[in-house]
């Protein structure tokens, strides 16, 4: 069963203003957004990833499952890192 729970934005303003949540740091200043500061956002939709069986060394592994949650997310961002690299090297 997972512990995630869902609430709205005002269900977030409500809580905070009733004090049952607070910013994870307690020096952490309050920013106020200007009331126009998402009129020129846009959605961007990430890259569909697609599955793959993968053979990596144990050690390798090891390292990455060491970090904790999301070494798989981790691994991907070496990839991705080592992809963007040897670009920018063909473009020299």
């Amino acid at each position: 069963m997972s512990d995630i729970k869902t609430a709205s934005l005002e269900d977030l303003r409500a809580m905070k203003k009733r004090g049952e949540i607070h910013s994870p740091d307690p020096q952490a200043q309050s920013i106020d957004l200007p009331d126009d500061f998402w009129d020129n956002a846009e959605l961007k939709i990430p890259a569909i990833k697609k599955p793959v069986n993968l053979r990596v060394d144990a050690d390798i592994l090891e390292f990455f499952k060491a970090g904790g949650r999301g070494y798989q997310t981790r691994m991907h961002s070496v990839l991705r890192s080592y992809v963007n690299a040897q670009k920018r090297r063909l473009l020299r």
